[in-house]
């Protein structure tokens, strides 16, 4: 899907909020741990240009994923390439030595236990992950993709409304990455 629009929410128990979503029939799909490299394109400055490239291991599972600049000022919103590569330990290593052979270079690990759950509402799978990350504090994700531009509008709707009826009211719209970064200063 090559749009993901999402709202984050620093949380200060997330159980709380995950019982809220179970209560409005959401289903436990179970708890990940994901660590995520991230890495510096050689000629701009993704801070700069609000872009992420990375290298995801969710267990043996490997994932690259590039995700573009924030296309409204409210949600996290943005356009998000991802696909699976070689698995394992040997694949990442593999991923790795081509990115940095191409001129990118690490900049940051990020490592998180997320619990997911998702929820159907009218046409939209909505997941919400309460994720503990490494360093940086507990959160609350949540996230639809959507195929099309013209869908966005209403998705931005539909995850307000469950934000509202969850109680979350406080936002965080920069990443993980830029949070651990910034705490590290």
């Amino acid at each position: 899907m090559p749009y993901e629009v999402e709202q984050k929410y620093r949380v200060a128990d997330p159980e709380q909020i995950r019982q809220k979503f179970s209560k409005l029939g959401g289903i436990e799909a179970g708890t990940v741990l994901q660590v995520d490299t991230y890495y510096a394109h050689p000629t701009r400055d993704f801070a700069a240009t609000d872009e992420a490239l990375r290298i995801r291991r969710v267990g043996d599972q490997n994932f690259i994923t590039y995700k573009g600049p924030k296309l409204d000022a409210t949600t996290k919103t943005r356009r998000e390439i991802e696909f699976d590569f070689a698995a394992g330990d040997s694949g990442a290593k593999s991923c790795d030595q081509l990115l940095q052979a191409l001129g990118f270079k690490q900049v940051s690990e990020v490592s998180k236990s997320r619990q997911i759950s998702h929820l159907e509402r009218g046409l939209h799978k909505i997941e919400l992950a309460a994720d503990n990350v490494q360093n940086v504090g507990t959160f609350v994700e949540l996230e639809i993709a959507v195929d099309q531009e013209s869908e966005l509008d209403e998705a931005r709707t539909a995850l307000a409304t469950l934000a509202a009826e969850l109680g979350l009211t406080n936002v965080e719209r920069r990443g993980y990455l830029e949070l651990l970064l910034q705490k590290q200063q």
